[in-house]
Parts: structure tokens; sequence; C-alpha cells
């Protein structure tokens, strides 16, 4: 493999982490869900390293994520910043994405898997992901966010 096509694949990856925070912060959740692989798995965790959530296939991601908005209304916004991804061939890569997250609710309500009651959440970590190339296009096989610092108010 050449450093353009190195390139290209790196650039390919970025973007569909673009596309995912976008989704997120539209909470287009199906959207969202339809970056992953149709087995694909995103496993939130807590600061202890604990897991938050475990989410498996396209329709359990997006019906999970749904799952955490209290109101249409909230107001979700999330960042990355600095990445690294590896290509490890011409269809599989892996990527760390530093993130900081923010969920504004517009009324105060109970978290995701019910574990804080906040009207602001500010979150601060890593997305660690595998992204595989499926019929000329990029897909996330597995993402797993860890968590760095993470406040509710």
């Amino acid at each position: 493999m050449n450093d353009i096509e190195r390139l290209t694949i790196t650039e390919d990856i970025r973007r569909v982490m673009a596309r995912y925070v976008r989704y997120a912060d539209g909470q287009r959740w199906e959207d969202l869900a339809g970056l992953f692989t149709t087995a694909g798995t995103f496993t939130p965790h807590k600061v202890d390293g604990s897991v938050w959530l475990q989410m498996s296939g396209r329709a359990g991601i997006a019906k999970a994520l749904a799952s955490t908005v209290a109101s249409p209304a909230d107001v979700y916004i999330h960042h990355l910043g600095s990445s690294e991804v590896e290509v490890t061939s011409a269809n599989t890569a892996t990527g760390i994405f530093n993130m900081d997250d923010r969920i504004f609710r517009a009324e105060r309500g109970e978290g995701v898997a019910g574990d804080a009651d906040f009207s602001t959440m500010e979150g601060y970590g890593h997305y660690h992901g595998e992204f595989v190339k499926i019929d000329g296009a990029w897909y996330i096989a597995k993402l797993i966010q860890t968590r760095l610092r993470l406040t509710f108010s």
C-alpha cells in the first residue's frame, strides 16, 4: 500500500467519525447506527472503567441511544480532536479519537442507564474504534468510549 492509499483511508475513517458526532448532535440515531456494520458494537464506559451500556447491531444501537433522550429539545454537542488512525490493511483500520461531549437537558431528568439526575452533562475521553471497508464504504465494526472525566449538574 502506498502513502496516498494510506492517507485516503485515514481521511475516510476521520469522515466516518465526523458523521458519527454530527448525527449524535442532531439526534439522528438511525443514521448514526447506519455507520456501524450490521453486527457492530458500541460500548461506552464510565470513568471508573466499568461498562455503562453495551449496544450491538444497528437496531440495538439506534434503540439504546434514542432511549437516552429525555426530550427532543435536549441539546447534544460532541467534539473530536486529535486522531490516531492505523491502517492495518486495504479493508481494515483502527483509530483512537479524543473527544468531549455535552448534553444540555430541556428539563432536569434521569441520565443514561438511570445513574444520574442532571440538567447538564460534560464528558471527556476517547473513542477507540475498529473499522472495516465493505462494498467500497467504511463502517465502524467496534467502538469503545472511555472516560477521563464525567460531570453532572
